[in-house]
């Protein structure tokens, strides 16, 4: 237990900095922006919204730069890939858990103070549970994680050029099952698909909100996504 929880702090301590410089970049452009609009207009227009799309991006490029440095280290400080792949998850739910609250935070003190400004969560499900929001951008977060985490882990393990193609085929798949949506499946089959997607989601056929599902959406895809990681970094060499 000792062992994971220092391969833990070690893969979070290396991105600590990181997110710092992130949220102290992105919110000096913010209130610049912000700044110039209410010169410009008075204060009656704000001039971004769901700044929580900024973090997506973030903990997607960690999900994908962290990779190659910390699987080194920690390999060669005689860690196996079973404690480096559980250290990798829990680093990842930390710093999903850590800018969740902070956009959360955040996100909503904006809204309060400018009620122009919308959240991500909040222009989807409303501003009535602070909780659920911060729990709801932990999940999505983590699933993005998992997901560019699996990316590089795949890349390194069969190369670009493989990689590529795998791409391009898991592309050409999305094209053909849009296509089969549009023109060969039935409305009730297309009908069907639409109310999963939205009650996945979170949104009832009759007009209620479940807050349960989406959660458990994005956590479930994102259990897919590290079953598949697991797979990999078994078999995976430092390249």
């Amino acid at each position: 237990m000792n062992k994971l929880k220092s391969a833990v702090l070690y893969e979070y301590s290396t991105k600590i900095r990181a997110m710092g410089i992130f949220y102290l970049i992105q919110y000096l452009i913010v209130a610049l922006i912000f700044s110039i609009i209410a010169i410009c207009t008075e204060g009656n227009e704000i001039g971004s919204n769901a700044l929580e799309f900024s973090s997506v991006v973030f903990v997607s490029v960690i999900g994908v730069l962290g990779y190659k440095e910390d699987f080194k280290a920690l390999i060669q400080n005689g860690y196996t890939r079973k404690y480096i792949f559980g250290a990798t998850i829990c680093m990842f739910t930390l710093l999903a858990g850590t800018m969740a609250l902070i956009d959360t935070i955040i996100g909503n003190s904006i809204h309060y103070f400018n009620g122009s400004y919308f959240t991500l969560y909040g222009s989807l499900y409303g501003y009535g549970n602070v909780f659920v929001n911060w729990l709801w951008l932990t999940v999505l977060y983590l699933m993005y994680c998992s997901l560019f985490y699996l990316a590089v882990l795949v890349i390194n393990r069969v190369g670009k050029t493989i990689s590529l193609l795998i791409g391009v085929g898991i592309c050409g798949i999305i094209l053909l099952v849009i296509a089969l949506f549009q023109f060969v499946f039935s409305d009730e089959i297309v009908s069907k698909a639409a109310e999963f997607m939205m009650k996945a989601m979170g949104f009832m056929s009759d007009g209620t909100t479940n807050l349960f599902f989406p959660i458990l959406s994005f956590l479930v895809i994102g259990v897919i996504f590290g079953i598949g990681s697991y797979a990999v970094i078994r078999r995976t060499e430092l390249k």
